[in-house]
């Protein structure tokens, strides 16, 4: 049996599933104190299956409190961030671009100093002991003890990365050192932001990972836990201490996860809708559709293994105009059974034109008995032509593709989307995001400039793939279980010929179970 559970901004969705089967489901208020509403959503879901603790083998857990310190600007560290890129990096220093707030908030500490490579791994120019030296010298009388380690090309060679963070570690022993090399993707600033991020957070992942187990071993649960990352995959607690940042997004991740295991549909476009907005991804070969595009984090450009999400203002709460013809983007949130007509509020919402139409009976109907049978129809009109015109917007083709509605919201759609394919509402569609939680498995991904005709492809694809499977172990993977889920090639112009940008994701299974004195390995 395995623990699945969502922290959202409105609700914390918790399942238990035996094998295949949900045998227990809840969805509660997020609290403000989050782990105190993943212990309590864990314990009713527990107490309503009537298990013993002991046969819980997993608990898997998607939070949103990494991401919602970067946006709230709260629970960050001082960083100092030491880029290995001069003399071609002079021009942009770190956090350029950052909104002042979260770069006040984490000190602009930054350092430039000689070294890097270039896309094919020769040394853009070599370190300088001396710069080195002076850089920890400023750190130390700052007294920061997280540390952002940024080169050019590091995903290429890591050399010189490696080579500053021994630095740091001699010099100090109790630094925590974030080198950028391991969140894969090649462009410097984002990479870079991606780093001095994580190391922000590297403080706050320490307590929120002790407060965790310590809630786990207080229910007397005695299995491994594991934490959603943004690309629908898993990480051992371990792993979230040193990476904090890999959470960002895992929500929608874990919503369209558990669409495809609901359904049985590897290939579909997944609409999760919550309160406030709906969430429209795509499901290919079984995992999110990924993003090639900069993706803004609190406002800070990165470059992190995100989903492809388009979020648009239509949920349970939103607010509807006089007419009916407007749906949205303001919504009353998780203040629908207190704001909404049809709970005795004074706001019309989605919610109130479906208890109107008699699809559902919610609250007290007779309040809005007074509503327009037009204005009823064209709100829901509206909301069923602005999710199909969403759609239409993220497919990648003219295919028709089936579409799985999910999330507490999905009831606001009746009948199929005019989008020329079957709209599947499956069973247990409210907790899609805990159970795509459950059901993960271990992944990793690693990216690399490559020469084709020095080493041939079959032996640069191997390179990279090996790369890419120890990460995977590093994140808690057994081994004998990880296969190849997806291999990039593009060929980059105006280099040498051959030159490909190669990027490889494994997957592989968690471990079932494992003996108490290493139950949070």
């Amino acid at each position: 049996m395995r623990i699945g559970i969502d922290v959202g901004g409105t609700h914390t969705d918790a399942v238990i599933l035996d094998a295949e089967q949900v045998i227990a489901s809840t969805k509660q208020a997020t609290t403000a104190d989050v782990l105190e509403g993943v212990l309590a959503a864990m314990e009713t879901v527990i107490d309503d299956c009537g298990c013993a603790p002991g046969v819980i083998s997993q608990v898997m857990i998607g939070t949103t409190q990494f991401t919602n310190a970067v946006v709230e600007r709260r629970n960050l560290a001082p960083t100092a961030a030491i880029r290995i890129a001069r003399p071609a990096g002079r021009g942009l220093p770190p956090m350029l671009d950052w909104p002042d707030d979260i770069a006040d908030a984490v000190g602009r500490h930054c350092y430039e100093l000689d070294g890097g490579f270039l896309y094919d791994g020769r040394e853009l120019a070599p370190l300088d002991d001396a710069q080195i030296d002076r850089a920890l010298n400023d750190i130390a009388q700052r007294g920061i003890k997280d540390i952002a380690v940024a080169s050019a090309f590091a995903p290429v060679n890591r050399e010189h990365e490696d080579h500053v963070a021994r630095r740091i570690a001699e010099r100090f022993a109790d630094a925590r050192v974030t080198c950028s090399y391991p969140f894969g993707r090649l462009g410097l600033i984002e990479r870079e932001n991606a780093a001095i991020l994580n190391a922000a957070l590297r403080p706050l992942a320490d307590s929120v990972v002790a407060a965790l187990l310590a809630a786990i071993d207080q229910r007397g649960l005695r299995c491994p836990v594991y934490v959603s990352q943004n690309d629908g995959t898993l990480m051992s607690v371990d792993f979230v201490r040193q990476f904090p940042a890999l959470t960002f997004a895992s929500g929608p991740t874990n919503s369209l996860r558990g669409a495809c295991r609901l359904t049985g549909l590897d290939n579909a476009v997944v609409v999760d809708i919550g309160g406030t907005t709906s969430d429209i991804g795509i499901l290919l070969n079984g995992f999110p559709r990924e993003s090639n595009s900069v993706v803004d984090v609190g406002g800070v450009r990165t470059n992190f293994r995100m989903p492809d999400i388009l979020a648009i203002g239509v949920g349970g709460g939103s607010h509807v105009s006089a007419d009916g013809a407007q749906i949205g983007p303001q919504s009353v949130g998780y203040r629908l059974n207190r704001d909404a007509r049809v709970f005795g509020g004074h706001t019309l919402t989605t919610t109130d034109l479906l208890v109107a139409s008699g699809a559902v009976e919610l609250g007290t109907p007779q309040l809005i008995a007074d509503l327009d049978r037009a204005v009823v129809e064209r709100g829901l009109a509206t909301i069923q032509s602005t999710l199909a015109e969403a759609i239409d917007t993220m497919k990648s083709s003219k295919q028709a593709l089936p579409v799985i509605l999910v999330g507490g919201g999905a009831i606001l759609v009746t009948g199929d989307l005019a989008t020329g394919a079957p709209t599947h509402r499956p069973v247990h569609a409210g907790v899609a995001n805990a159970i795509g939680a459950a059901i993960a498995q271990i992944g990793g991904e690693a990216e690399r400039f490559v020469s084709y005709a020095g080493e041939g492809r079959d032996a640069a694809i191997a390179k990279v793939t090996e790369a890419a499977r120890q990460r995977a172990i590093v994140a808690g993977a057994v081994p004998s279980t990880l296969r190849v889920a997806d291999i990039e090639e593009t060929a980059v112009p105006y280099m040498e010929a051959g030159a490909t940008r190669v990027r490889v994701k494994v997957i592989g299974d968690t471990v079932a179970s494992a003996p108490p004195e290493h139950s949070h390995a």
